[in-house]
Formats: structure tokens, C-alpha cells, sequence
């Protein structure tokens, strides 16, 4: 497969077929992004390709692309958050991709989807920078150093705010179940989930 810096080039030397290749390639992303966060999930993914568009040529050398690309789409959510003047929608959380591998045995497999609909409820409670870090390094697989891209931050903070937000998503989570065994189990597995959101990455066309 085509590299994205390979299609990035083709793209800015006049190659409209690169172009269109390379943004179709992470729609998905965009999405996965967006969902639980935006009302119009396709408006917003609009905009930001339209913004992307438009910038082709102000991408820095040395950052993933799909970082870029989140970039913009994190400057069109906060856009949108101040228009409507309100926090993420909670609907849709159920929708993102956290399905337990369907090898599980049917037991386990419902307590995957309760340690998914508390983690997903933890998440949405934290600062938003805290919330978007956590999804960008464990869901997304970015470096340190896209990350703080993605989140106009100084490279360095991003160790010690992974550990803040990990620490409050730990306490939250601890407030919103009353079952330790359920504590237990989904704060033990964020790395699992991690593990398990990028198979799922990996396999999306």
C-alpha cells in the first residue's frame, strides 16, 4: 500500500486521484473521532476535509499526516462545541469501537460490554485536552510528538498529561461503578482495549 507521505507529495504536485486516495483512507478516523462528540458527525468530517483541502501545503515535514488531519478536526469540534455552547452529546458512545473480540465466551462477553459502557462514561468526563490525549495515544496508536501536534501542546507535557488523565479516568471510573470487580476489570484492561481498538484499526479497508 501506498504510504500517505507518498500520496501527500503526488497530492501537492498536481495529483487529484493521490488526493482523493489519501482522504478516503482516513474517513474512518475522522469519524471514530467525532462520534459522541458532535451532533452531525458527516458535517464536521465534511469540514474538516474541506479544511484539509484547503491546507494541503502547510502540513510540517516529519508529521503523520493522519495527526495533521486530526488537528484540524479537533480545532472544527471545538468550533462547534463553542457555536452550540454545549459539552459532547452522549449519545452515540455505544457506537464507538470498543466491541469485545467475538471469541469471548458469552459471559465474559457481557461483562466487556458493561467495562465498555464505563469506560466510555468515565471518559466523557474529563476535560476535554484529557479526553482527546487518551483516545489519540491508545485508540489512534499516535507518537508523543503527533499528539502534542494534535493538541497544540509542548512535546515534553505529554508523558506527565497521559498520566494525569489516566489517574482521573481511574478515579472516575471508580465513582460511576459500584461493583469493584467492574472497577477492577476496566481499569486493568485499558491497555487491552488498546490492544484490541487497533486489530480493529488494522482491519478497516
Amino acid at each position: 500500500m501506498t504510504d500517505d507521505a507518498d500520496l501527500l507529495a503526488r497530492w501537492r504536485a498536481g495529483d487529484p486521484a493521490a488526493g482523493s486516495a489519501l482522504v478516503r483512507r482516513h474517513v474512518a478516523t475522522l469519524a471514530r473521532f467525532f462520534r459522541g462528540k458532535a451532533v452531525d458527525v458527516a458535517d464536521v468530517v465534511q469540514q474538516t476535509l474541506t479544511a484539509c483541502v484547503q491546507a494541503k501545503g502547510r502540513v510540517p515535514d516529519g508529521l503523520e499526516f493522519r495527526a495533521y488531519l486530526l488537528g484540524i478536526a479537533r480545532n472544527v469540534l471545538l468550533h462547534d462545541l463553542r457555536r452550540r455552547g454545549r459539552k459532547p452529546e452522549p449519545h452515540g458512545l455505544d457506537d464507538l469501537p470498543l466491541a469485545a473480540p467475538s471469541a469471548l465466551s458469552p459471559s465474559r462477553a457481557v461483562a466487556a460490554r458493561e467495562e465498555r459502557r464505563l469506560l466510555l462514561r468515565a471518559l466523557r468526563r474529563l476535560p476535554y485536552d484529557l479526553q482527546w490525549l487518551i483516545e489519540l495515544h491508545y485508540w489512534e496508536g499516535l507518537r508523543q510528538d503527533d499528539v502534542a501536534a494534535v493538541l497544540e501542546v509542548p512535546p515534553g507535557t505529554i508523558k506527565s498529561r497521559l498520566s494525569r488523565a489516566k489517574k482521573l479516568l481511574r478515579a472516575e471510573i471508580e465513582a460511576l461503578a459500584a461493583d469493584p470487580a467492574l472497577r477492577a476489570s476496566t481499569v486493568d484492561d485499558l491497555d487491552r482495549w488498546a490492544r484490541e481498538l487497533a486489530a480493529l484499526r488494522d482491519d478497516e479497508p
